[in-house]
């Protein structure tokens, strides 16, 4: 959709044109649902989370500022979104502080590249708690700090999460056999730190943070 059809879209969303809305929601769908997904365990979740966060959307369209790029104001709504649901649906709440996750080493991480898709799987069956800190701090570049206070934990729990939800994904890798493209041998350990939407593959990068 280009800027000039997406002003005009926008302007009848605003009058509550419901065939404009449905026309804005197909054509921002995929977008939504691949943020959403990352932070559901299934995709009737994701639909549901989806699906919240474009209510906010037309109930708040009259905020968007046209000067600014009407993605970033999405996604950021679907991500809290996806926050909200965390809030609303989290049972059991990981209140133990992880001491170590203050001194995780990063050495000797090997480069290592999976299928967008097969890290969705893994990221879907992580524990609602470790999922949303995984989400928004490898993803979507939240700092610990920032992340407590979303979700209402303490920075420490934010660091337990983290590195739990690292480790679970490491031992998925492991029982799957993916190995690196290249010549690394055993695979001991693995960090994941970014997920590009574009090229749709996530990339593990050796001794580095990508934040």
């Amino acid at each position: 959709m280009g800027e000039a059809e997406l002003k005009r879209v926008i302007e009848a969303c605003l009058k509550q044109d419901r065939k404009q809305q449905k026309m804005l929601y197909k054509a921002y769908y995929g977008f939504a649902m691949s943020i959403c997904i990352r932070y559901a365990g299934n995709r009737y979740e994701a639909a549901e989370i989806m699906n919240q966060g474009f209510l906010k959307v037309f109930t708040n369209l009259h905020k968007y500022d046209p000067q600014r790029p009407f993605m970033a104001w999405l996604g950021r709504i679907m991500i809290n979104a996806s926050v909200d649901y965390y809030r609303s649906n989290l049972k059991i709440a990981y209140q133990d502080d992880l001491e170590k996750a203050e001194h995780i080493s990063d050495d000797n991480l090997p480069d290592q590249k999976l299928l967008y898709e097969d890290l969705i799987a893994m990221v879907q069956k992580l524990p609602q708690a470790y999922r949303t800190v995984f989400n928004l701090y490898a993803i979507e570049g939240y700092t610990h700090e920032e992340i407590a206070a979303a979700l209402n934990i303490s920075t420490g729990t934010s660091k337990s999460n983290l590195f739990k939800a690292r480790e679970k994904l490491r031992r998925m890798i492991a029982e799957n056999g993916i190995k690196s493209p290249g010549s690394y041998g055993e695979m001991s350990t693995i960090q994941v730190v970014a997920i590009s939407n574009i090229t749709h593959r996530i990339t593990f990068v050796h001794n580095e943070f990508i934040r």
